[in-house]
């Protein structure tokens, strides 16, 4: 891979003779009062006493195909906003020449130092000449207004250019009101000249797209957040723009395009697109989606009829977390949501294939086998899901290429992920959920209450707050528990077989108490199973607990199963 890293001051950054461009379409200046407050409190803490020496404002990715220009390919947000603020800074030094303050000096420092961080302006046209342009909806407002230091009207503005003008004023009042004792221009010059040194960036500068979307790949994976899905935009737009398209083709493309992010959430289009592609074709990890997307697309038609794709896909993928989208019939939501709670997403392809072939009552079907499957594999094997991601990719796109046909012909390909009765038995039996975990607690509930309604024909909300998950064998050991051992409580209390569901009163009520005082408050519940342990147990063990948890395996078989498959 073909990029350079460096650490580099503001200074150095801008201070150099280098133009920057944000790409047309890129992402428009969002920042709000809020990220605002916070840059001038870390500016601001720099120069009291004991302050840090230096503030790192991030990674910066530039893309380049020599040494002068640079398409800024993450990092707009910040190196506009710096931009705005020593806007801010020659704002109030012009105020100080308008009200007669050492007119000519202070002219010569405004001048020394729009040259050095803003550019220039043509002495004869009186035109920009900058070192950062900006997107089609933020460079107007920029360089007709906040580079002149000229004011800019307050109606007749798209909502990002309000945010540029309102951060302006906004870094325009913060100088003015630190500096308000003390109006001075070479202050006001000094302070922002030692700011340049003290903000540094660590910036990645690569030759092409390929390479920068690896950047991005790198660098999410190590826990640094990039909007990567910005490139992938920049690339389309570049080949609707290359293959000779007019105004209204590029509007109506950014209108397809923020309509997806609209739907899907930019956090999330990644995943989307990922999910999308994997529903159609050959499985691919992310650091190598953006090169098959780019291999497959390369002409203006290409790339509106992958828009159209993507907006009829994006509607099922976004409701494929909620269950309560109303794209969902309600036996349907009852399984997305169950799916929800088991965190599986590896089937998300599968089920946008499966959506768009099969009628509902098919898909409601395919939607209940996967949660079996994702039951016996995932919640109580915890199997290793690089496999079943793979197979579900390829069933996927044997769906979307009609190589499957009926849901019977899927149900069968499943059963390479069908967990056999005889090892899902042995895995439930032994299982262990800590509760201390916000999931595993919901996790057990939807089980108790599963087996509840298979054993008794009596169904109930397992999210209800009128019933309490009852670890029979108390979490925390206290008098009436000296027959079990430290070991022996560590190894127990957080299997299913010591677990069973109590109305909340009768819960709180017997806190920690023996089993024996257990045991009278269970025989007067109206949970078979907890009548179950009060009728079979003597006294609560851990041998007890396993023959307890054998049974449940066996009525779990019974549950969680595709008849199809066994």
């Amino acid at each position: 891979m073909n990029l350079d890293t460096s650490n580099r001051t503001y200074r150095q950054l801008v201070g150099n003779g280098l133009i920057y461009s944000v790409p047309r379409f890129q992402r428009d200046y969002s920042w709000t009062p809020t990220e605002w407050d916070d840059l001038w409190q870390d500016i601001e803490g720099l120069f009291e006493e004991g302050g840090e020496e230096e503030h790192y404002m991030g990674y910066l990715v530039l893309q380049s195909k020599d040494s002068k220009n640079f398409d800024v390919i993450d990092g707009q947000q910040r190196l506009t906003t710096l931009s705005i603020l020593v806007l801010a800074f020659l704002g109030n030094l012009k105020k100080l020449i308008e009200d007669g303050l050492e007119p000519e000096k202070n002219q010569q420092r405004l001048d020394q130092l729009r040259g050095t961080f803003i550019g220039y302006l043509d002495p004869v046209t009186l035109i920009p000449k900058s070192k950062l342009n900006l997107n089609r909806n933020n460079n107007n407002l920029y360089q007709t207004y906040l580079v002149p230091l000229e004011a800019a009207p307050k109606r007749n503005l798209k909502a990002t250019e309000h945010l540029m003008r309102k951060a302006y004023d906004w870094f325009f009042n913060a100088v003015k009101h630190k500096f308000s004792s003390n109006r001075r221009g070479d202050v006001l010059a000094q302070y922002i000249d030692s700011l340049s040194d003290k903000l540094f960036f660590t910036v990645i500068t690569v030759n092409d797209e390929l390479n920068a979307y690896k950047v991005f790949e790198t660098l999410n994976a190590r826990g640094v957040k990039l909007s990567s899905t910005d490139l992938l935009k920049n690339y389309l737009f570049a080949v609707v723009h290359n293959n000779g398209s007019d105004e209204r083709e590029m509007t109506e493309l950014d209108n397809r395009w923020e309509r997806l992010v609209g739907l899907i959430g930019s956090d999330s289009l990644p995943d989307f697109l990922r999910t999308y592609w994997n529903s159609q074709n050959k499985f691919v990890r992310h650091s190598e989606l953006f090169k098959r997307i780019r291999e497959s697309i390369s002409s203006k038609g290409e790339v509106f009829s992958l828009m159209r794709d993507l907006e009829s896909s994006a509607h099922i993928f976004a409701a494929l977390p909620s269950g309560e989208d109303a794209l969902w019939t309600n036996e349907q939501k009852k399984y997305i949501k169950t799916l929800r709670m088991f965190n599986v997403r590896q089937l998300y392809p599968l089920l946008l294939s499966g959506y768009k072939k099969f009628s509902e009552a098919d898909f409601t079907s395919l939607l209940r086998s996967c949660c079996v499957i994702s039951f016996r594999y995932n919640i109580i094997g915890n199997l290793a899901t690089n496999e079943q991601e793979r197979v579900y990719n390829r069933l996927a796109v044997e769906l979307s290429t009609n190589s499957k046909n009926t849901l019977q012909d899927l149900i069968i390909a499943l059963g390479t992920l069908y967990v056999s009765d005889d090892r899902f038995r042995a895995d439930f039996s032994e299982k262990e959920l800590r509760t201390t975990q916000a999931r595993n607690k919901r996790v057990v509930r939807y089980i108790l209450f599963e087996i509840e309604k298979h054993v008794s024909n009596n169904a109930y909300d397992f999210e209800s707050d009128s019933y309490n998950l009852e670890h029979i064998m108390p979490e925390s050991i206290q008098e009436g528990w000296d027959n079990i051992e430290d070991r022996d409580h560590d190894q127990f209390v957080y299997r299913l077989g010591n677990m069973t569901i109590l109305n909340k009163s009768v819960n709180r009520d017997l806190g920690n108490a023996d089993f024996l005082t257990k045991k009278a408050k269970y025989q007067e519940s109206e949970f078979f199973l907890t009548l179950r342990v009060a009728n079979e147990n003597s006294e609560w063990n851990p041998e007890r607990i396993a023959e307890h948890q054998k049974w449940m395996a066996r009525q779990a078989t019974s549950i969680w199963r595709i008849a199809q498959l066994n």
